[in-house]
């Protein structure tokens, strides 16, 4: 865990990072339900996760909601200045680009994750 990492874990949050996996200086969570980051993985500096709005989001009378849990799969490189949220799931092997702003279901292997909204950009890639 790098220096200036910041944790804020709500009465039923659960933060688990697995072996092998490291987390550079100045990231933030932000987690109210659940985050979970699989082996061998790389986060960079100033990444931010968050599995909460804050606040009630409605649609049509409805609350939005979701499955609000983050879920990072083994062996995944984060850029930095990354903004995960709510919901995201990446899967193995996948590395995500520098300042890519990431919410949804990526379940591709080894895919380069990049953008504003992030969206796969490359497929079969391999890190190191």
């Amino acid at each position: 865990m790098g220096s200036g990492c910041r944790f804020y874990i709500g009465s039923k949050g659960e933060c688990v990072l697995n072996k092998n996996s490291y987390v550079s200086p100045f990231t933030s969570f932000i987690i109210e339900h659940g985050i979970s980051i699989g082996e061998g993985c790389a986060i960079s500096w100033h990444c931010q996760f968050l599995d909460e709005d804050f606040h009630t989001i409605e649609y049509e009378n409805k609350k939005v909601i979701g499955d609000p849990k983050i879920v990072i799969s083994d062996n995944v490189w984060i850029g930095c200045y990354v903004n995960v949220f709510k919901g995201t799931f990446i899967a193995r092997g996948c590395v995500v680009a520098a300042n890519a702003i990431v919410r949804g279901v990526f379940d591709e292997e080894n895919c380069l994750i990049a953008g504003n909204p992030a969206r796969v950009v490359k497929k079969n890639i391999c890190w190191r």
